[in-house]
């Protein structure tokens, strides 16, 4: 990984890590600002929320047509062009493909969201655009001709998916004359599931259920980032699982572990997932100015091998 340091007001020896994404070319902050909730704050609000990801040093952001029905992308683009920092200084990534109650890759459809997309962030290209969620009904031959187009004229840079399985992104990747460079997964201490699946291998218990198709290694072995989506959340949306009372053991946990390496809890969960092994991006989906700046000294906090598995075992976890 590439390391930049930053923002001399920020702690001494604190540098944000830097990756090269999926082996793209992108140079990507390993934490990245996910706007999806944007649209609960004013202009002024998103300009606030961007400038002070990019002085914590974040400089890739994460949208998707679907998020408030395109008005994210819109309060985004705005904020974008009213920030300090050049459009040309950050990475901007959109996701395209959840239309009403089903999923739509055709070629048409694709080139036509990517269009609406670009008009309402306010910019001529995007730098990685993602399929979001699979879509059982798509032709990866179809879906390499709207790449193509897209790439040849300079609309997308980059590539890739969202909550694809490995088999999926074979069927997918077999057609696509680019490489996809990503995939969105959601994956934090408390949605392990490509985890346990590996730990519980060979085993008949609940956690030894493959959900995911050995997306983890998969991942590693084609080179391909994992961008962790809902990286502080439990259940499917149920809420923060951190500073919950729910989680008294795991959170106990967490502020013991940010005292000691004089940082915080937000840093500790985000510091937990760039842990593991591979080409791992945090997408960070607060609204919060302040959360954004803690959760980026997530490199403050390298955990050990140990505190690694102390944090898998308080969150409810176990070995075989």
């Amino acid at each position: 990984m590439l390391e930049v340091l930053i923002g001399s007001e920020l702690k001494e020896e604190f540098r944000m890590r830097m990756l090269d994404l999926g082996g793209s070319g992108l140079i990507s902050s390993e934490i990245a600002l996910g706007v999806m909730r944007i649209t609960k704050l004013d202009h002024q609000g998103a300009v606030k929320l961007l400038e002070s990801a990019h002085n914590a040093g974040v400089n890739f952001f994460d949208n998707a047509d679907i998020y408030d029905g395109g008005h994210a992308e819109e309060v985004f683009g705005a904020a974008l062009k009213d920030a300090s920092f050049d459009r040309s200084d950050v990475l901007v990534q959109t996701k395209v493909g959840i239309v009403d109650h089903r999923y739509d890759f055709s070629k048409q459809h694709i080139l036509e969201a990517v269009d609406a997309s670009l008009a309402r962030l306010g910019t001529d290209y995007v730098d990685s655009l993602l399929l979001h969620r699979p879509d059982p009904l798509m032709e990866p031959d179809d879906i390499a001709e709207a790449f193509l187009q897209l790439q040849n004229s300079g609309k997308v840079r980059q590539f890739g998916v969202s909550n694809f399985n490995p088999m999926q992104v074979e069927l997918l990747q077999q057609a696509v004359p680019q490489r996809l460079i990503a995939n969105q997964l959601q994956l934090s201490i408390m949605h392990t599931g490509m985890i346990d699946f590996g730990l519980h291998t060979n085993m008949s218990d609940p956690r030894s259920v493959n959900h995911d198709g050995g997306i983890l290694e998969y991942s590693r072995m084609a080179g391909m980032a994992i961008q962790a989506w809902s990286p502080y959340q439990y259940g499917f949306f149920e809420g923060v699982f951190i500073d919950n009372p729910k989680f008294p053991e795991l959170n106990k946990l967490l502020h013991e572990l940010a005292d000691k390496y004089n940082t915080n809890v937000n840093a500790i969960a985000s510091a937990w997932i760039l842990r593991i092994p591979g080409d791992i991006q945090v997408i960070a989906g607060t609204t919060n100015a302040d959360r954004i700046a803690q959760i980026a000294e997530a490199d403050q906090a390298p955990l050990t091998a140990q505190e690694w598995y102390d944090v898998y075992f308080a969150a409810g976890n176990d070995l075989p």
